[in-house]
Order: C-alpha cells, then sequence, then structure tokens
C-alpha cells in the first residue's frame, strides 16, 4: 500500500481541488440591489423596561419607592435579603457578598449594610405607548336562536 490512505477515493486531501465552486461564481463589484419592499417586516422592537419588583407579590415599584419602607401592595418589608440583588439560596448563607453571620429570616427587615435592591430587566407590553391589540382568543357573541347558528355555519363555509 502506497499510501496512507485506507480507501483511494478523492476528498479533500487531493491537491486537484482548489476551490472549484468559489472561482466559477461571478463576482459582482457593483451596488446591491435594493431591499425588496414586498418581502416580510421586521417584527416590531419591544421596549426593556428596568425596575424593582416586591419579592412577595411581584408589582413593579414606583422608582420613588422608599426600599426602608414597605411595598405599597402587600406591605411586605423591602429592605430584606430577598429583596437583595445579592441574594441566591445556593450559596453558603444564602447570600453572594462574604458575610460574617447568617441572616436567619430571610423576608423580614434587616439591617445589612451591602444591600442592594434588585433590578430586573423585562419587555414592556405595548411598544411605544400604542395600545394594545384586541386578545386573539377574542370569539363572537353565542348565536341567540337556531338561525343566526345556521346562518353563521353559511357564511363560515360560503363558497366563492
Amino acid at each position: 500500500m502506497d499510501s496512507d490512505r485506507k480507501y483511494r477515493q478523492p476528498g479533500y486531501h487531493d491537491s486537484d481541488r482548489d476551490n472549484r465552486e468559489f472561482r466559477d461564481r461571478p463576482k459582482t463589484n457593483g451596488p446591491k440591489p435594493p431591499i425588496d419592499l414586498t418581502g416580510p417586516r421586521l417584527p416590531r422592537l419591544v421596549q426593556h423596561v428596568a425596575a424593582s419588583r416586591c419579592f412577595n407579590c411581584s408589582t413593579a415599584l414606583p422608582p420613588e419607592t422608599d426600599l426602608d419602607g414597605v411595598c405599597p401592595k402587600c406591605n411586605a418589608e423591602l429592605h430584606c435579603c430577598k429583596q437583595c440583588s445579592h441574594f441566591e439560596p445556593s450559596t453558603r448563607f444564602q447570600c453572594l457578598k462574604p458575610i460574617p453571620v447568617r441572616i436567619a429570616v430571610k423576608d423580614k427587615r434587616n439591617q445589612c449594610a451591602l444591600f442592594t435592591a434588585r433590578v430586573t430587566v423585562a419587555r414592556e407590553g405595548t411598544a411605544n405607548g400604542m395600545a394594545s391589540a384586541p386578545p386573539v382568543n377574542a370569539a363572537p357573541p353565542a348565536p341567540r336562536n337556531p338561525e343566526d347558528a345556521r346562518n353563521a355555519f353559511d357564511r363560515l363555509f360560503k363558497k366563492l
């Protein structure tokens, strides 16, 4: 056997192959054609909103909310471990920062000096402040008598 290859079939190791498919393609240096306006449209981009949320009821807290106070909806205390951005249940003392003593109750007010409010980034429900579209599952009103149902059925399968 004069070759180290097991089978004698042409492959990417052969030297006679010099990117033939790229050589045969015509090159265009001119301007690109205009974008087809009748093609698919890009989706509307949704605004992202950064806000603090209550750990207990997930209500978005207004920016002027005092984090030493309580949640305006459920009255949960906001200066607690569960509201902190360093809170992580799988770490030692359930905190990402090195704290000397474990804080036992995570949802009650504490005096931790490392507290920073957790801020979440979410997508806004409406883009550019536009009114929301009607629900997709909005059904037509129920028929009042058998003739209405029959007419609705005929309209549904009407031949063109």
